[in-house]
C-alpha cells in the first residue's frame, strides 16, 4: 500500500508541475553572432546559424529550411548595415513572425553598437557594393564584439527577463576573459603596425585599423565586382613600387587572384578566417582571432 501511495505522490507531483522552460530560440546570420550568443546565453539558449565561413553573407538563398528558423524564433542576431539586406527581409517576411521583425524586441543589429567606417559620401550603384550605413565587416575588430556583447546580453535580459541575471553574470566574466585576450592580441600582433597590402576585397578596415595596417589596393576594382585582368596589372604595379608585405583575402573567398598577385610581387599570399570556422584554428570567438593574429604575422615573413 505504501508503494502504490508514492507512486501515486510521484505521477501528481508530475501531472501538475510547472512546465520545464525551454531554451531561447536563437537565429544568427553570420558565425560570429552565434558564437557570441552561445557564449552569453550558456545553457539557457539554443543558437543556429544561417551562414557558415565558406559563404558570402551577403548572398544567401532564402531556403524553405532558414525560413522555418527564423519563424520558430525568438531573436534574430544580425550585422545590419546592409550585410544581409539581400535576403533576409525576405526571411523575415515569409517566416512572419512578429516577434523578430525589425524594430522589435527579437530583432537585434549588432552594427548599431558600433563606430562605423567607410561611410559613403554618396551612394551610386555604379561604385559597386556600397553600403550606405558604412562598411559592414564589423567583427574583423576585436573591440567592436565586446561593444556588442554588452548590448547582445541587455537585449537577452529584455526578451528573457526570468534569466536576466544570468546573461548578466556570463557577460561580465566574458568581458573579463575578452578583455585580457585583446591586450594579449595587440601585444602580439605589434610587428604588423604600418605594414602595407593589397586586400581582395574591402572586408578589413575595422581590422586594419585596430592593429595600424595600411592598404595599398584592392583586387576587386569595386566592392563586390571581380577582378579584372587589367585592373589585376594595375594593382600589380602598385605592388611592385610600394613595400607591399602581403595579399590578404578572406577565407571564403576564391584565391586565384591573391594566387596571381603574390606569385608576380613576390609577396605572401595570407587567408585570413573572417568568421568563426573559417579555419581549422579558428574554432570559436577565440580562436579567430588567435589565427588571424598568427596568420598575418606569418604573412610578413
Amino acid at each position: 500500500m505504501t508503494t502504490r501511495v508514492l507512486r501515486l505522490a510521484a505521477l501528481l507531483a508530475l501531472a501538475f508541475a510547472p512546465p520545464a522552460i525551454a531554451a531561447l530560440n536563437i537565429l544568427a546570420t553570420v558565425p560570429e553572432w552565434g558564437a557570441l550568443a552561445a557564449e552569453l546565453g550558456g545553457d539557457k539558449v539554443t543558437v543556429s546559424v544561417a551562414t557558415t565561413a565558406m559563404q558570402d553573407p551577403h548572398h544567401v538563398e532564402a531556403r524553405p529550411s532558414l525560413i522555418a528558423r527564423a519563424r520558430g524564433a525568438d531573436l534574430v542576431l544580425a550585422t545590419g548595415a546592409e550585410l544581409e539586406a539581400g535576403w533576409l527581409p525576405m526571411v523575415l517576411q515569409q517566416a512572419g513572425n512578429a516577434k523578430v521583425r525589425e524594430g522589435q524586441p527579437g530583432h537585434f543589429e549588432a552594427a548599431a553598437f558600433v563606430p562605423m567606417l567607410e561611410k559613403p559620401a554618396r551612394l551610386d550603384r555604379a561604385e559597386g557594393d556600397v553600403h550606405a550605413s558604412g562598411n559592414p565587416h564589423i567583427q574583423t575588430d576585436p573591440r567592436n564584439i565586446g561593444r556588442v556583447a554588452t548590448a547582445l546580453a541587455a537585449r537577452l535580459a529584455e526578451v528573457d527577463p526570468a534569466n536576466a541575471a544570468y546573461y548578466r553574470s556570463r557577460q561580465a566574466r566574458f568581458a573579463d576573459r575578452w578583455s585580457a585576450a585583446v591586450a594579449r592580441w595587440e601585444k602580439e600582433a605589434a610587428p604588423l603596425r604600418g605594414a602595407l597590402v593589397i586586400v581582395h576585397h574591402k572586408a578589413f578596415p575595422y581590422l586594419f585599423g585596430w592593429l595600424g595596417i595600411r592598404e595599398a589596393g584592392t583586387l576587386e576594382p569595386r566592392p563586390g565586382v571581380e577582378p579584372t585582368t587589367s585592373h589585376l596589372t594595375r594593382v600589380l604595379a602598385t605592388a611592385k613600387a610600394q613595400p607591399v608585405k602581403m595579399v590578404i583575402r578572406a577565407a571564403y573567398q576564391d584565391d586565384r587572384a591573391s594566387q596571381w598577385l603574390a606569385e608576380r610581387a613576390k609577396v605572401n599570399a595570407v587567408a585570413l578566417p573572417f568568421t568563426v570556422g573559417g579555419t581549422p584554428g579558428a574554432g570559436d570567438l577565440f580562436g579567430l582571432y588567435d589565427d588571424t593574429v598568427r596568420r598575418l604575422l606569418q604573412g610578413l615573413q
